[in-house]
């Protein structure tokens, strides 16, 4: 075109809008629309900027035709629209954006001018040195401009000559107006085959719309209405250019939707789109791209596509990298990520969202607690590791400010502005921050009656939740990162593993700073008093209500499917879950890292009594009126359970210790005797013996107790004194002893249901030879027996029986022993001695019924003289302690008994039990039928006897020849069995027909001297006779 036809069109153009017929024109068609314009300057144009301006209210169709024609004359070039020339024309010739060359560039669009001067206002909103700032006057017109052009992407010149080829590639189906072919483009922006052109083009237009969010027309039509209705724009504390700002509309909005209010679904709609927008590129957000711009260039370059820069800068706030993040830059996320509100919608955080889509396809929850229930879920095999990442990034930045997580802020805003003082959800306090509020409502979580202000039940089960999400890792909770920094470092640098820092920290609660065992003390006692979410059978199931942390019901779940799932199930008070978890630790069912897990709860209870929520619920009153100086549970347990010992003992009318707090008690020793180290008492005197006698030996399932009990004679003073003290305390109370207890468990229901608790023992000793009895339980209660028989102490009923005798005959050795010291069977023996002499009438004799139970300990001693055959000399050993003639003749009636019934000898028969069910079922005992059923398996190579029973068998195979050699025959069969079942039977045969055979031939030759002598005597005889 000829530039004089150009120059020719350009002045038409502009008198068309400054023209008084267009006006007139004007007037007439749009008679409804006039009258908002009414004040507007005529003969200059601003009639033409004021009908544009309202277009959208225009209802006329030929108003709305001519004023559509209007806009594309208009917005060809920038200097038609309304005071726009007067207001930027410093500013393009300051920024040089009205440098256009004739000939490359149709001069009537001249978009690339206002393009110009828009990627200036939004490079000066990253910038903190502004060079050349524009005019405030400017900006607007720029603003005005972009809200103009925002109905149809053909106004925008730029960016329509920019995504012509992208907008018939992605959005060819989509009609022009209403700012439908934005929302298009933007939707597509991050695609693949999206042009770089129209991808900047498209950046600069979002920008704008971050500035003011009348720039997008969609979104300023779907919310006038509730803009106003929500007083939105009224905000006298914020400065006229802020409230345009679209973080401002977005938490404005989101405040009354969050209290409830009434939000038009079309608005949120639109809400949500632009939330998405901001979390999907971080360089919409003026404040991140100016205040984060060196952790950007440094850590996140390269990642600005689908919110993964934002998760970059996330991930080092969260301190995963070895270097932090600036303050300001920190704030600046915690910002934006408040706007977009990603906690009250996952779909807004993209890259999150495709991270975990795979996991959250197996969900039907609702949108708004999809979050919790992939933090309920995270370190299960359903999480995966990228959707585990990206979830902890942003759970980093919701856990410090309430209101991010929408369940809290839905069930915690009364209580919070009743007890915390807390304003509007989009409003802050200096006194009361973000951060600070979850604190207060922590504060007022447990307040009993008295102490009044109590949060409401609702708001209390959230405040656990987030608790238990706390827990999980140590950076979700603000106060206990801020606090316990240095002692992280100093004592669990090397915990990094998931919930490890927290472990970590309970594990050394008396080592730590005190404001940091302050903090960890207390979030582990309210861990102890919480509930939390359950997934008992369907992973996404409704939610149960029980007390335990997050990761070990992951852990325990098969073990709560097979024993406590009636627990869950019946939402039982808090504490009686990880009652049954710990009743049920060894069974089949139990993993390892749930009965580690179960494990560390009790150690960690025991470090203070709060820490045991029904315990402290229990016994609370008692500690405070008993025990009020004590702390550590096990103290307490003691100071209480001596309490009510010397009750008991005092025969006192009302027990001090209440009965909800003594039945409690009863259940805390129970759980104290499964494992040593529940018992620090016990634990640290025998530290040294556990790793020199038993150190491959399990702490659980009372193993470690028992093995020290075995080895009791080579355990240090300290610790022998320890485990003999435990043993008495066992032996008079036996559901204490927790290895009987679970042997036995079956047995006890079978023959003592009706027995007294403390006298379990004595029942099953009682049932020990039924053939109902279980072979385990045999086993056990004979080596309780043969500990009864090492002091009279641990014999509660010999010692009760006998304790007018024993002062009287044994007084010597009691005077000899310590209070703790073992007299390792000298008054029992002492007490045999007199039980011996009952034959001689001469000497005072024991009671009665001391009498009758020394009798019934004397087979269980002679069982344990037998059982120490193989490391001492047994006659020897029995010999020095009673009659020598005695000792032997019972000894050997003793073998010889075994030998017509194996139940005589405990100690082969408790090591031969499953040998015996499983060989010898079908042979009844008697008679040695047993026996001799062992002793032909023991001959028999194809059957494999256990080696404990094989073992036994040989030692009594030898103590028989031995029993045999001193033992003499009480008559010629004897004698002969003797000799069939010696070893040298055939010499003893051999030399025994050689007696034979030599007595003969003695006899046939003194036959011989005796007849010849009577055949001379005759012969003399008869002369004699026949002289005579």
């Amino acid at each position: 075109m000829p530039l004089s036809l150009s120059q020719l069109l350009w002045n038409y153009k502009l008198n068309l809008t400054t023209d008084p017929k267009f006006e007139s024109v004007a007037t007439e068609v749009c008679k409804s629309t006039i009258t908002e314009c009414n004040e507007e300057e005529r003969g200059r144009g601003y009639l033409v900027s004021c009908l544009v301006d309202h277009r959208g209210n225009i209802s006329e169709y030929q108003c709305n035709q001519y004023i559509t024609k209007m806009t594309s004359i208009i917005f060809s070039d920038y200097r038609l629209i309304c005071g726009f020339m007067d207001k930027c024309k410093e500013d393009i010739n300051n920024l040089r954006c009205g440098s256009i060359n004739i000939g490359h560039k149709d001069i009537h669009s001249q978009g690339e001018v206002i393009a110009c001067l828009e990627k200036a206002l939004v490079r000066e909103a990253e910038q903190q040195d502004h060079v050349r700032p524009i005019k405030e006057d400017c900006k607007r017109a720029i603003l005005r401009v972009a809200e103009l052009s925002s109905d149809d992407f053909h106004l925008d010149r730029h960016l329509y000559f920019s995504c012509r080829d992208d907008r018939e590639r992605f959005c060819q189906n989509t009609p022009a107006g209403e700012g439908k072919v934005y929302k298009c483009l933007f939707n597509h922006k991050f695609e693949e085959a999206m042009s770089e052109k129209c991808r900047d083009a498209l950046t600069t237009r979002q920008k704008l719309i971050s500035q003011d969010y009348r720039v997008s027309y969609s979104l300023a039509k779907a919310c006038k209405l509730d803009l106003r209705k929500q007083r939105c724009s009224l905000d006298t504390n914020l400065p006229r250019a802020r409230e345009a700002r679209l973080s401002y509309l977005l938490l404005c909005l989101e405040a009354a939707v969050h209290r409830g209010r009434p939000v038009s679904g079309e608005c949120q709609g639109e809400m949500l789109d632009y939330r998405r927008m901001l979390m999907e590129d971080f360089s919409l957000s003026p404040e991140i791209v100016l205040h984060c711009r060196t952790e950007i260039e440094a850590h996140c370059s390269g990642l600005h596509r689908k919110g993964r820069t934002l998760h970059c800068l996330m991930r080092i706030g969260r301190g995963e990298r070895s270097t932090s993040i600036d303050s300001v830059c920190q704030s600046a996320l915690q910002t934006l990520i408040q706007s977009a509100d990603p906690g009250a919608d996952y779909r807004i955080d993209r890259a999150l969202n495709e991270a975990c889509e795979s996991v959250i396809q197996t969900a039907s929850w609702s949108i708004s607690v999809i979050l919790s229930c992939l933090m309920e879920h995270l370190y299960t095999e359903k999480m995966v590791e990228d959707c585990e990442h990206r979830l902890l990034e942003l759970q980093y930045f919701i856990s410090r400010d309430w209101k991010m997580d929408p369940l809290l802020y839905k069930k915690c805003q009364g209580d919070a502005s009743r007890l915390c003082h807390t304003h509007g959800w989009n409003e802050t306090s200096e006194l009361m921050p973000p951060g600070a509020v979850f604190s207060c409502l922590y504060r007022h979580a447990y307040r009993t009656e008295e102490q009044g202000r109590r949060l409401s039940r609702d708001c209390k089960v959230e405040v656990q939740r987030i608790l238990h999400q706390r827990a999980l890792d140590v950076k979700l909770d603000p106060e206990l990162q801020k606090r316990c920094m240095t002692d992280l470092g100093k004592w669990c640098s090397e915990k990094t593993d998931t919930g490890q820092e927290l472990e970590c920290l309970q594990d050394h609660l008396e080592d730590l700073v005190s404001a940091c065992r302050d903090v960890v003390g207390n979030l582990t006692e309210l861990e102890s008093e919480s509930h939390l979410w359950l997934f008992v059978s369907d992973p996404f199931s409704p939610l149960q209500d029980i007390q335990i942390d997050a990761l070990l019901i992951r852990a325990c779940e098969p073990v709560i499917q097979a024993h406590c799932h009636d627990v869950a199930d019946n939402q039982i008070d808090t504490g009686d879950l990880m009652e049954c978890l710990v009743q049920n630790k060894h069974q089949k069912e139990m993993n390892e890292k749930c009965s580690v897990g179960v494990t560390h709860f009790q150690l960690i209870q025991m470090k203070d009594f709060r820490f045991s929520y029904k315990f402290k619920m229990a016994c609370k009153e008692d500690v405070l009126r008993l025990c009020s100086n004590i702390k550590k549970k096990v103290d307490v347990v003691i100071c209480l359970s001596t309490t009510v010992r010397n009750d008991t003992l005092q025969d006192v009318r009302e027990q001090r210790v209440t009965l909800k707090c003594r039945k409690q008690l009863r259940v805390e020793e129970l759980e104290m005797s499964e494992d040593i180290r529940l018992e620090p008492e016990l634990y640290e005197p025998c530290r040294s013996d556990i790793s020199r006698l038993c150190p491959n030996v399990n702490f659980g399932n009372a193993q470690m107790i028992e093995c020290l009990k075995e080895q009791k004679k080579q355990l240090s003073q300290r610790c022998h004194q320890r485990i003999f003290r435990l043993q008495e305390a066992e032996m008079t109370d036996p559901e204490l002893d927790y290895q009987l207890m679970r042997v036995c468990k079956q047995m006890i229901k079978r023959f003592c249901t009706e027995a007294d608790a403390r006298n379990v023992l004595q029942c099953l000793k009682q049932n020990k030879n039924s053939e109902l009895m279980d072979p385990k339980c045999k086993q056990m209660i004979t080596k309780r027996q043969i500990t009864q028989n090492t002091d009279y102490r641990l014999n509660p009923v010999l010692r009760k029986a006998c304790r007018a005798d024993i002062p009287k005959f044994c007084q010597s050795i009691l005077n000899k022993a310590s209070e703790d010291s073992e007299l390792e069977g000298q008054v029992i023996a002492c007490l045999k001695l007199k039980y011996a002499d009952q034959v001689n009438p001469q000497l005072q004799h024991l009671h009665p019924w001391c009498h009758q139970n020394v009798q019934n300990a004397r087979l269980y001693w002679f069982a344990k003289c037998v059982y120490l055959y193989c490391t001492c000399d047994v006659w020897k050993l029995c010999v020095l302690i009673l009659r020598p003639l005695f000792v032997l003749q019972e000894v050997l009636n003793m073998l010889k008994e075994s030998k017509a019934d194996i139940f005589v000898d405990p100690v082969l028969h408790t090591a031969c039990a499953l040998d015996i069910k499983h060989h010898c079922a079908a042979v009844a005992p008697g008679r040695g039928r047993q026996m001799s059923c062992l002793m032909e398996a023991l001959q028999d190579k194809r059957v494999r006897l256990q080696p404990e029973c094989k073992k036994r068998l040989q030692d009594r195979i030898d103590m028989w020849s031995y029993a045999a050699k001193v033992a003499p025959a009480e008559g010629f069969s004897d004698l002969a069995v003797q000799v069939m079942t010696s070893p040298s039977k055939n010499y003893i045969l051999f030399m025994i027909a050689l007696g034979v055979c030599i007595l003969f031939l003695v006899g046939l030759l003194c036959g011989r001297i005796t007849k010849q002598d009577v055949v001379k005597g005759r012969t003399w005889v008869y002369p004699s006779l026949l002289s005579f």
